[in-house]
């Protein structure tokens, strides 16, 4: 309380100018100024060569990765105006790069659809990068103006005339003072937000050329050289589903109905497989993922869920004593793409991804009742398979509850008999609480004598889980090992998953550093992806990142460790740092029992110096994709992964 102001005026308070806030808090207006704050810079430029696409004036948007990692994105729109602004009274393109919220979607007759309104526009990306400098053309005439650090640096100036149509060309060097992480763009994650994009917008076509040639890869020797991707597809959603349904055999073709009406319109496209998945919907509001889902979603699920079992009992394949369909029987193994464009949405929830609009559930919900009963009746075979999924479905989930039942009576999912295996912590506040969930008893008793027993729990597990992918619930709930993983974890799964009853906010993976501590794993972060999937959401999933070797000096007598390396790409740069090599042993932990509890206490769970790699979902549709190639009953796609990627393995240890 020392040093307390003895006056509190309006001099104390502090009126940021123009694009200043932005530049004070940019995580209010981004997210965050890590990597995914960098990539939404991109994102809200494309997003306005898309919204030019969805008012009809735009077809061809073109994006570069230039090699010092500045970005440029050209569209063939209509041009942002030149003409003065009647309020502002200087260049409209220079209202829309330094004023916020200034744009033509906010009641203007510029744009009846567009996405705009979820983001925050280009004058942040201008507010955040240390250059930007923008290109019109408009009637065969360039314009030019340019931007220092959200400020503008040249006044729009007429460059004269250019052999090209209307359009626009942004390119943006983002601010390093801002982005203290990274400016290293992933072209991966570019790749697959535009992917989304050209899917979603039937026909356009969206390249992205990377010219670096070393993109920010850590296996430098392996990095791809320059290259360019075209993503456009004349099926639009259909072909969407078909993206994620990859490696899966499906049980019909996709199925695809539109619907309009004044409130807006709705596009779907369904396909079942064999997949036990109940988690491959994904709903879009104007082009905008709504993770969180909302009405539309609603709409949509409620509509399969009576359609399907009015058509069972018609048919008579329900019997009056059976019982309905759930909503996650008739969904099992269906991916769907449920995308609607609305004049005025409403973005609510934690992240603004729920689409709150209440009259767009109707509209979906009488289109796909409609397009669904149609499609049933009209194709009575794939009908059929359809149905009988769902029944397995329903069977499956009664064997899983009866099954839930009995481990409640024998004790084994009760909150008061967690397994014995498990050392739990002292700790009853999640929030502060962690579980390692280590491979074998030899590396489970290191980590043991090594934690910090007041936050620390340890989970020792017997060999490697089932594979989720290709066993049902109820086969899954009879291994003793993921019933002692979920009753830790203290969620139970299926209709009784409760995320808020999470006894611990970070679930840490710890496996060692060879193939079958990669394949532990890759079981686990599946169990994650298709029985828990809110808690990696939720940010609660991690990976331990153990060091893979350690530096010792010859001869010495001493366990001490002089440095560990935890990249292998690293460990020759690590060696040549020393004048003479020769006096060290490389040690190569293969597991994490070879490693003291000191050791691995300092370099692996020590919550001050440890590394940990957190699990999330940026590009669902690629994670649902790789899931199901990797880990799914067909062979053949899962083959041609090894072959594309095996010159990739550097270092196997078997």
């Amino acid at each position: 309380m020392a040093n307390k102001p003895d006056h509190y005026d309006g001099s104390d308070i502090q009126v940021l100018e123009g694009l200043e806030a932005v530049r004070k808090r940019p995580g209010m207006y981004i997210g965050s100024t890590g990597p995914r704050g960098l990539h939404h810079l991109v994102y809200e430029v494309v997003d306005n060569a898309v919204d030019e696409a969805l008012a009809g004036y735009c077809d061809t948007i073109e994006v570069w990765i230039h090699p010092d990692n500045s970005i440029t994105v050209d569209d063939n729109g209509r041009g942002i105006p030149v003409d003065k602004h009647p309020k502002e009274k200087i260049p409209t393109v220079e209202v829309v790069l330094t004023i916020l919220h200034a744009g033509g979607k906010f009641g203007g007759e510029g744009y009846k659809v567009s996405g705009g309104l979820h983001g925050v526009g280009v004058s942040v990306v201008n507010a955040l990068s240390s250059r930007v400098e923008v290109s019109v053309f408009k009637e065969g005439v360039q314009y030019d103006i340019s931007f220092d650090h959200g400020k503008t640096a040249e006044k729009l100036r007429e460059v004269g005339k250019v052999k090209r149509g209307n359009g626009t060309t942004v390119t943006f060097w983002p601010d390093p003072t801002i982005f203290t992480d990274t400016t290293v763009y992933d072209y991966d994650t570019l790749a697959s937000r535009f992917r989304e994009m050209a899917f979603l917008n039937k026909g356009l076509k969206i390249i992205l050329h990377d010219e670096r040639a070393n993109p920010g890869s850590t296996l430098s020797d392996l990095a791809p050289e320059p290259r360019t991707e075209v993503f456009q597809y004349a099926g639009g959603i259909v072909d969407f589903v078909k993206f994620l349904n990859e490696g899966k055999e499906t049980l019909n073709k996709p199925i695809y109905f539109e619907a309009e009406n004044d409130d807006g319109t709705v596009e779907v496209a369904m396909q079942w497989s064999s997949s036990y998945s109940t988690n491959s919907v994904m709903a879009f509001a104007n082009n905008i993922n709504t993770h969180e889902g909302g009405t539309h979603l609603d709409g949509f699920k409620q509509a399969v869920t009576r359609t399907i079992n009015e058509y069972a009992r018609a048919k008579g394949i329900l019997k009056e004593k059976d019982s309905n369909l759930s909503g996650d029987d008739t969904r099992e193994g269906c991916a769907a793409i449920v995308s609607v464009k609305l004049h005025d949405p409403q973005f609510e929830g934690q992240t603004k991804t729920k689409l709150g609009n209440t009259e767009i559930r109707p509209l979906v919900q009488n289109a796909v009742t409609q397009g669904l009963a149609e499609y049933l009746e009209e194709n009575p075979k794939p009908a059929k398979r359809i149905i009988d999924k769902a029944t397995q479905a329903l069977k499956a989930r009664e064997a899983a509850r009866k099954a839930r039942e009995m481990t409640r009576r024998k004790g084994v999912l009760d909150s008061f008999a967690l397994p014995g295996k498990l050392a739990d912590c002292s700790s009853k506040t999640p929030a502060d609480s962690e579980i390692f969930i280590v491979e074998g008893d030899s590396a489970g008793g290191s980590a043991k004598q090594a934690r910090d027993r007041k936050t620390q729990a340890i989970l020792p597990l017997r060999g490697k889980i089932l594979n989720v992918e290709r066993a049902g619930l109820h086969r899954s709930l009879s291994s003793d090992t993921i019933s002692s993983l979920i009753t830790a974890i203290g969620t139970n799964i299926g209709d009784d998953f409760d995320a808020d009853q999470a006894r611990y906010h970070r679930i840490i993976i710890m496996t060692d550093a060879d193939v079958d501590g990669a394949h532990i794993r890759c079981l686990l972060l599946t169990f994650f992806y298709r029985y828990m999937p809110e808690l990696i959401n939720r940010g609660y999933i991690y990976i331990a990142q153990p060091p893979i070797f350690g530096l010792k000096k010859k001869n010495s007598r001493s366990p001490k460790i002089e440095r560990y390396i935890y990249d292998e790409s690293a460990l020759g740069k690590v060696l040549a740092e020393y004048d003479n090599p020769d006096k060290f042993d490389v040690q190569r932990y293969k597991g994490l029992g070879e490693m003291d509890p000191d050791q691995l206490w300092e370099t692996t769970m020590e919550p001050e110096t440890r590394t940990l790699l957190q699990v999330n979902i940026d590009d669902a549709a690629e994670a649902e994709r790789v899931v199901s190639e990797l880990m799914g009953d067909q062979v053949e796609p899962r083959k041609e992964f090894i072959q594309k990627h095996a010159r990739d393995v550097r270092f196997l240890d078997i």
